[in-house]
């Protein structure tokens, strides 16, 4: 126990140091439950908690982490290299083609800085946090736990005060979301009603939301049944959340969800990471700049596209194909939506690709381009319009996990597995309207997710969205059809070496 207590002085020491004044005085008199007490007394929690915060930065922000967890091993993204760039040694088309395994550099950093977010919020309920500060901490704790869980269905979890020096036990799967469920409901009456830049009920309950919808999917992905309860529960949240008094609404303007100054802008956002413009925030600029070709404004690393089949689903005059933004083409030129064709700027001039040849982008696009198709092959995604005041890396468009759009979807499927069809298909039509889309006559399941691939697009749902709907291990664009074993992500070599209640992923 002496030994268990001074392991955990030792960390509540290392937690507190990068918060408080390391010139105060040294206490030799005190006793070790004394000197427990005064760390716990001097920790700023505040400070830990908004570490907490922008540590959510690093594994949802940048196009290498969850983005391409869920984005590029789906049939959204294709991440093509382009002679010299773009190869990393074959990680991108390892996602795309569903040969990843347990070395794959980027979602080894995934799974660890989910986990570290799970640990620095756990370690934060050590330090006597208020209930609201403890709520936040564990939202924000069940959100990284949510995201392990969907990819690796297996997250190493300890409570408060448990001893660091053991493996952490595992959660799978069922237990996991589970458990998540009640830390949810649990900490709902302690968290605030806003704002969406802060852990909130609202926040808490359209992750209760995911959770009860991907309920059976955890408990087996190649197989999902659709509990009455669990989609009950669905449609229960999203009319708390629409009766919450918070506003939500449908956007007037698609755009203004992604844009800078969208905690401002949006009636939509329910949970957001704060990106604070030109001050601090994390790679949000990669939403952009991924796609965009160098001699653009700004000019881009030229690197992802959508595929044609993705593009297509999309019908003409709908906002989310293609729109103009104030703010973007009235400087640049360009258009928000998907880039297709020949790309002007601001005056009208068609651009050039650094060969000299037009800039137009094509709907053909392959895994590996030589010649000149480097720079030109695929449909570009501009769904975050650009920071053009901060153009350096702390762009201000805050990072949306969670919208209203998103939230009637999840209403809408969860009514359609229910057998209620008319009521789901007049949620889509009361979406589809807002982006100036046609009216459906029916909806199918197979319907109900293309629109979700229309409205949520490069969100990092759709590799969790396709799994859920049976359709993950599906041939498409250069990739084959894949083995069950894909419906999950291998755990992490490095992690299976330091804790033996983790077990490889079958087929790994």
């Amino acid at each position: 126990m002496k030994f268990i207590n001074h392991t955990f002085l030792l960390l509540l020491a290392i937690g507190i140091f990068a918060c408080t004044n390391l010139e105060e005085e040294l206490r030799e008199d005190l006793t070790g439950e004394q000197a427990q007490q005064l760390l716990l007394e001097s920790a700023d929690v505040s400070a830990l908690l908004q570490g907490a915060y922008e540590d959510l930065r690093g594994p949802f922000q940048g196009q290498e982490q969850y983005f391409a967890t869920q984005e590029i091993t789906a049939d959204g993204c294709i991440p093509p290299t382009r002679g010299p760039d773009w190869d990393d040694n074959g990680k991108w088309r390892a996602l795309h083609n569903h040969t990843f395994d347990g070395d794959h550099p980027d979602q080894t950093a995934t799974f660890n800085n989910l986990l570290k977010v799970v640990f620095n919020t756990t370690n934060i309920l050590n330090f006597q946090p208020s209930p609201s500060q403890a709520a936040e901490a564990r939202f924000i704790r069940a959100l990284a736990m949510f995201s392990v869980a969907d990819a690796w269905n297996q997250v190493p979890f300890r409570e408060p005060g448990e001893n660091l020096l053991e493996a952490p036990r595992v959660l799978k799967g069922a237990e996991a979301v589970d458990f998540i469920i009640g830390e949810l409901n649990e900490i709902l009456p302690d968290l605030p009603d806003g704002p969406a830049t802060k852990a909130n009920k609202d926040a808490a309950r359209a992750l209760l939301m995911k959770c009860y919808l991907n309920r059976g999917t955890f408990a087996d992905r190649q197989n999902p049944k659709f509990d009455g309860g669990d989609m009950t529960q669905v449609i229960t949240l999203a009319d708390q959340i629409e009766a919450s008094g918070r506003g939500y609404a449908l956007a007037d303007n698609f755009y203004d969800n992604f844009a800078p100054d969208n905690d401002q802008k949006s009636t939509e956002l329910i949970f957001a990471n704060f990106n604070d413009g030109g001050v601090s925030s994390g790679n949000i600029r990669s939403r952009w700049y991924c796609g965009l070709h160098y001699n653009q404004n700004p000019s881009g690393w030229n690197g992802f596209a959508t595929l044609a089949d993705f593009y297509d689903k999309f019908e003409d005059g709908d906002v989310r194909k293609e729109a103009e933004y104030e703010g973007v083409t009235d400087v640049t030129g360009m258009k928000v939506g998907f880039l297709i064709g020949q790309q002007f700027d601001v005056n009208g001039n068609a651009l050039e690709d650094r060969k000299g040849n037009p800039l137009a982008f094509t709907r053909e696009v392959a895994l590996i381009e030589t010649g000149n198709n480097l720079e030109i092959t695929g449909i570009r995604v501009m769904k975050w319009p650009p920071d053009y005041v901060n153009t350096g890396d702390h762009a201000d468009n805050d990072y949306v996990h969670f919208r209203y759009a998103d939230v009637l979807l999840m209403k809408a499927e969860a009514m359609l597995r229910n057998g209620n069809e008319p009521d789901a298909r007049a949620i889509v039509n009361e979406i589809r309207a807002k982006r100036n889309a046609s009216t459906i006559n029916t909806l199918t399941l197979d319907g109900m997710l293309d629109e979700r691939a229309r409205e949520m697009c490069w969100e990092g749902y759709r590799r969790q969205d396709l799994i859920r709907f049976g359709k993950f291990l599906d041939a498409w664009h250069e990739k084959p059809a894949s083995g069950p074993e894909r419906l999950l992500m291998p755990i992490p070599n490095t992690a299976l070496a330091v804790n033996p209640n983790l077990e490889q992923n079958p087929g790994y």
